[in-house]
Order: structure tokens, then sequence, then C-alpha cells
């Protein structure tokens, strides 16, 4: 289902990104209306938590991806993402497990300790933490906007 979800989201991806380089143009041209600072905060705000939900999508998609690779066809034990993290662990291995939420795909050695099979999962949470913030921040700066021009 998360695969799904993913390959939603590589075709939503470029779709936003046009979306943002459309607005950006509009609001650094000439002729702006200038009473649309707040709809502007809150156009960001929505943007922000869409490409957080976007990043969200496609690490789910990948851990499922890694799990289902892991679980099916031959040469699958150990985990064909595992391998390719560590090559010299191989012979250590004995599983793997996923996670969903944060999400992570890790591989289990035999004396029980674990080593992630990408560090792109570390960025990814990071950056999906990192647009949950600034889109409540942007969302909270709408609500209390002041009269102080910021984008005159």
């Amino acid at each position: 289902m998360f695969a799904l979800l993913a390959f939603a989201a590589l075709f939503a991806a470029p779709v936003w990104v046009i979306a943002v380089v459309v607005k950006l143009l509009s609001v650094v041209l000439r002729g702006r209306r200038p009473d649309r600072r707040v709809g502007l905060l809150r156009w960001g705000a929505g943007m922000v938590a869409a490409a957080g939900v976007i990043l969200l999508a496609m690490a789910l998609g990948a851990v499922e991806m890694s799990d289902h690779e892991s679980r099916s066809g031959t040469n699958s034990a150990p985990a064909p993402a595992c391998r390719d993290a560590a090559p010299h662990l191989v012979e250590r291995l004995v599983g793997h497990r996923a996670s969903y939420l944060p999400p992570s795909f890790d591989c289990v050695l035999e004396d029980g300790t674990t080593y992630p099979s990408s560090g792109g999962y570390v960025w990814v949470n990071g950056l999906v933490v990192t647009c949950a913030v600034v889109s409540v921040l942007l969302a909270v700066g709408a609500r209390y906007r002041t009269d102080v021009a910021f984008f005159d």
C-alpha cells in the first residue's frame, strides 16, 4: 500500500515544485497586490506541509519496497538493502527490522546490534520534522500577523 502511495508522491513532487516556482515568481514580479501577506503565509504553510507529506510518503514506500524485496524471491536473504549497505557484515546478518513511524529499515546482526540500511532515512526523517515545524510556524505567523510589512 505504501509503495503505491510513494508512486503517487513521485508524480506529485514535480507538480509541487512547479506550483512553488510559479507562486514565487508571482510574488517577486511587479504588480502584486499588497493585501496578500496573510494569504501568502497560509499558502506557504500548506505547501511546506505538503512537502513533508510527499517526503514521508516516499520514505514509507522505500521501507515497504525494501521489506518486500527481503521477503520474496531468490537471493532475498539476507535483505538486499542490508547487503548493499555493509558488504563486510553479510556473514553476521541474521535479519532486518522495518519501521514505518519513523521510516527506517535496520539490519540486525547476530549479536543483536543494528545498523541502518541507508543513511537517507535519517535525512528524510529530519526533513519531515523540519517541514512540520516550519509549517506550524508559518500558520501561527499567519494567525498572529501584525501590520508590519513583511514582504514590501
